[in-house]
């Protein structure tokens, strides 16, 4: 059992001295997990420490690959609505784009 960090982790070093075993270490392109040492914190505290202070959804999967914050659990936006609101984002942009070039 081990927690693994993925490619969407931007390096902002808030995991990597919490954890209690020692086991997230700075790598490239991003953090990694050392599954021989990570034990999901059971047994030290109630909730992964890398998971309770990590700002980014996503970036850190359950050993079945799930994620530990997954999208809407820290901002509380749900993926529908961000999913609007990004769609709307490139719409503008879009137009704006082909404003510019006429």
């Amino acid at each position: 059992m081990a927690f693994e960090i993925i490619e969407t982790c931007v390096n902002c070093y808030a995991c990597e001295p919490l954890c209690p075993n020692q086991a997230i270490y700075q790598a490239s392109p991003h953090f990694l997990i050392d599954p021989d040492k990570c034990t999901e914190c059971i047994g030290d505290y109630m909730d992964a420490q890398c998971s309770s202070i990590c700002p980014i959804e996503g970036a850190i999967l359950d050993e079945l690959g799930r994620e530990v914050n997954p999208p809407g659990s820290l901002t509380g936006i749900s993926p529908a609505l961000l999913a609007k609101y990004q769609a709307a984002v490139e719409a503008t942009y879009q137009t704006a784009l082909a404003a510019k070039s006429a």
